[in-house]
């Protein structure tokens, strides 16, 4: 055993935006947390921007602002979500989501992730029940129904009554819990950047499956948008290649005017494409949060928020424990959290990736079928409102 500073009531891998949250999410209860982390103190301190902007459902927003993240973020990176748009081809038919009419609330927000990182950071600093240890990797995690070991890059060891793996969808804390996933590759890359545009966006967001290629534009400030592009990663890989001139030129026939006149206002981004599904949430003194347990299909935006309320659950079940006088890593409440994420997630997350199966096909019959379901689910109001109550919740 190790001394009385390596012994920890939790230890997070993973200091991204859910590893963060959840050590927020404690906050109220006298446990001990560590946070680990590879990058240094000062990444996570001053965030870069890395072209991602997260599409935040209402109940995220509620969970940032509990832990008192929501209002470290500038009202200027705060982005308004009135309405999304979803394209097929060159139809001019498009889906329709809207907020309930009369609501006066966006459909949701979208905030660049570096400034949520950056909120989460200034929130977890000014606490004194988490430690972060910045600068490390995990090389070794044991398991037990006693206890976690958690053996550390410069060979410190930290004991822990339950470990968390919030390192990302290609986890190496999953992979040293001997829990298996599903990993799916798909060949394709999003390209990301900010642009400037004539053409007003007026809050609505544009997602457009069109042939070989898929485009969404995610509106910011007035008259700014972030373009996010899927191609096969070859193909974005050489975009990525080409001066801003010619990128620009590309970006502009490939969005066929729709946003008329366009400058790049940012770096260029590329991130390939990877679906994770791991085959146990949790194991003895063990579980999963965030993209180490589910990496979701980007298109319905929808990771993040999965992600931060799968950590909201964890964290009510471990102070409901506290509470109880129970263990913090009781097995019928890691069992209770397990059946409620894969529950809560596997229809979004199975759903999401056959409309990326028919969408990314160029059978005849898949365009006609995505046509025709486009057209289907504008005339069946349950399916429109049932999504955009799913974006409110």
């Amino acid at each position: 055993m190790g001394g009385a500073e390596d012994r920890f009531d939790i230890v997070v891998v993973g200091a991204g935006p859910v590893g963060l949250s959840f050590a927020a999410s404690l906050a109220q209860s006298q446990l001990k947390v560590a946070v680990v982390e590879q990058n240094s103190i000062d990444t996570l301190a001053n965030p870069p921007f890395d072209g991602r902007e997260i599409a935040l459902t209402h109940a995220s927003i509620r969970i940032l602002r509990e832990i008192g993240a929501w209002d470290a973020i500038p009202a200027s990176d705060k982005s308004p979500l009135h309405g999304a748009r979803v394209l097929n081809g060159s139809s001019p038919f498009a889906l329709r989501f809207d907020p309930p009419s009369g609501s006066g609330e966006p459909l949701g927000v979208l905030v660049p992730n570096c400034r949520i990182r950056d909120a989460l950071f200034k929130t977890i600093h000014l606490q004194n029940h988490a430690r972060l240890l910045c600068g490390h990797s995990v090389v070794d995690a044991t398991t037990s129904q006693t206890g976690a070991v958690v053996t550390l890059s410069d060979g410190v060891q930290l004991n822990a009554s339950l470990v968390v793996a919030a390192d990302s969808r290609l986890s190496a804390t999953r992979d040293l819990l001997g829990i298996g996933a599903d990993i799916n590759r798909l060949g394709y890359s999003m390209l990301i950047c900010r642009v400037r545009h004539e053409r007003a966006h007026h809050q609505v967001a544009i997602e457009w499956f069109d042939h070989h290629q898929t485009i969404a534009m995610l509106p910011l400030a007035e008259g700014v948008s972030s373009l996010l592009l899927t191609l096969c990663s070859n193909e974005a890989d050489r975009l990525l290649a080409f001066s801003d001139h010619l990128f620009l030129r590309e970006l502009t026939n490939r969005c066929r005017g729709r946003l008329e006149k366009m400058t790049l206002a940012s770096k260029r981004h590329a991130y390939p494409l990877v679906t994770t599904w791991a085959h146990k949430f949790q194991a003895p003194s063990a579980a999963l949060i965030g993209d180490a347990a589910i990496g979701m299909h980007p298109v319905t935006a929808h990771g993040f928020n999965i992600g931060i309320s799968s950590q909201k659950q964890l964290a009510y079940g471990i102070l409901t424990a506290c509470r109880d006088g129970r263990e913090i890593a009781d097995p019928d409440m890691l069992h209770g959290y397990e059946r409620w994420l894969r529950l809560s997630a596997a229809p979004l997350f199975h759903g999401t990736n056959i409309v990326v199966g028919l969408y990314s096909s160029e059978h005849p019959a898949a365009r006609l079928a995505r046509h025709v379901g486009l057209r289907f689910a504008q005339h069946v109001p349950f399916m429109r409102h049932g999504i955009s109550a799913m974006l409110r919740r």
